[in-house]
């Protein structure tokens, strides 16, 4: 089929051309916009999952949504090299002159300009090119402690209550989450905390691996009765299958039942692995209908180009005892893995191989489903570092300690005496 009409398109974080399976959860975020624009309490969200499930564009859909809405969304990534500090003074400044740009400065929203100078020092704002900066007076013993678990949440109340005098709401949408310090996420649950407490117009919807939401438990223990924690994995096998028809239908092409259960069984239903197959399968079709020979000739294609972009992305940002460690993983399957088992492949003690998962964990590569599991947050991740490191077993057997040779000890026999 021409390449050029191809509807399906992988890429980090590019909407898909049908946005299967996610319908009840964006209606439930829409509903949560109205009720603070209304002045009501609703929970926040924060979305959490594997990989490739489509948290990303989840995220730009809500922000979307919100401008729909005639609300006013934030959107960023979290990022360990930058403080929460940095990454929002400057963004709330800056919409909150939006806020005022065709009308007189309202008193609220000037209380916002200073608090957030407070909080950031200057605001610096970004117009194309140029980046300058507005040195508003900073609004004395506010959100100026210097530390932001006391700060953040004077932020959030002086620009809530700026929204709420513009007759707007703001929805604040973090991905990435995981990646935040644990001293920026309690300052973030307690802002929230604040802004809940004061019924002000502000949502937080935030996506991330799954390890966010225990790291959100352990930040703060009320944080669950802030947030709607929602789970965002494998697509139904309807939906699924809908992610492939319904764009098929709108090039006037189709696909058989055997070619269609071939990509479901292939991509596990994953989002971004539908649309990898999707593309590929599209392009080996002949005529206007994707046959199984097609489906099948898709599965090498659409795996070399995982192998390329999506899998080597982590592999590459891995050193050698952490390449090692994840391949020990593989070797055993699917998982989740036994702490003990990674090291009983490795020819290691638990203790010892501790740092690594750690660092495998930082670097969001790994996480624990469970106390002493490992899992991949890629899904097929052990597929493919078994094609990549497949002479794994010599190098592990090379690794492992030679068994210690037990210590005999010779005990001398007692003497006896002979009798005269």
């Amino acid at each position: 089929m021409d390449p050029v009409r191809n509807p399906f398109s992988p890429g980090s974080g590019s909407k898909p051309p049908v946005l299967a399976g996610r319908d009840v959860l964006l209606e439930d975020i829409t509903v949560a916009m109205r009720r603070i624009g209304q002045g009501r309490s609703a929970k926040n969200f924060v979305l959490s999952g594997l990989r490739g499930v489509g948290k990303t564009v989840l995220l730009k859909t809500v922000a979307n949504i919100a401008d729909h809405e005639k609300q006013r969304s934030l959107m960023l990534e979290a990022d360990d090299n930058r403080s929460l500090r940095d990454q929002i003074g400057s963004r709330f400044s800056q919409m909150l002159l939006q806020m005022d740009f065709t009308k007189k400065v309202g008193d609220a929203v000037m209380t916002g300009l200073r608090g957030v100078a407070s909080f950031t020092k200057v605001a610096r704002l970004k117009h194309g090119e140029l980046e300058f900066a507005l040195d508003f007076d900073p609004l004395v013993g506010t959100a100026d402690s210097g530390n932001i678990a006391d700060d953040l949440p004077d932020v959030f109340e002086i620009v809530g209550k700026a929204a709420a005098s513009r007759n707007t709401a703001i929805v604040l949408i973090i991905d990435e989450m995981q990646m935040l310090s644990r001293e920026d996420l309690v300052a973030l649950i307690m802002a929230m905390h604040r802004v809940s407490q004061n019924s002000l117009p502000l949502l937080l919807v935030g996506g991330g691996l799954p390890q966010v939401v225990g790291l959100m438990g352990e930040a703060k223990g009320y944080s669950e009765r802030l947030f709607e924690s929602v789970g965002i994995g494998e697509l139904p096998v309807d939906e699924a299958c809908r992610a492939i028809v319904e764009p098929l239908q709108r090039e006037g092409a189709k696909i058989s039942k055997a070619a269609l259960a071939e990509i479901m069984a292939a991509t596990l239903r994953y989002p971004y692995f539908i649309q990898e197959w999707g593309k590929h399968a599209w392009n080996s079709a002949q005529g206007q209908s994707i046959s199984i020979t097609a489906a099948k000739a898709a599965h090498p294609i659409a795996t070399a180009s995982l192998d390329e972009s999506f899998f080597r992305f982590r592999l590459d940002q891995l050193t050698d005892k952490e390449k090692l460690y994840a391949r020990a993983m593989a070797s055993l399957g699917g998982g989740p893995y036994k702490s003990g088992d990674i090291a009983n492949a490795l020819g290691a003690r638990v203790e010892s191989l501790a740092p690594i998962r750690g660092s495998l964990i930082k670097k969001g590569t790994v996480y624990s489903p469970s106390y002493g599991d490992t899992a991949f947050t890629v899904p097929l991740f052990h597929e493919f570092m078994c094609r990549v490191m497949p002479s794994f077993e010599k190098q592990a057997s090379a690794k492992k300690r030679p068994a210690r040779k037990k210590r005999v000890v010779n005990t001398p026999k007692p003497r006896t005496r002979k009798r005269r």
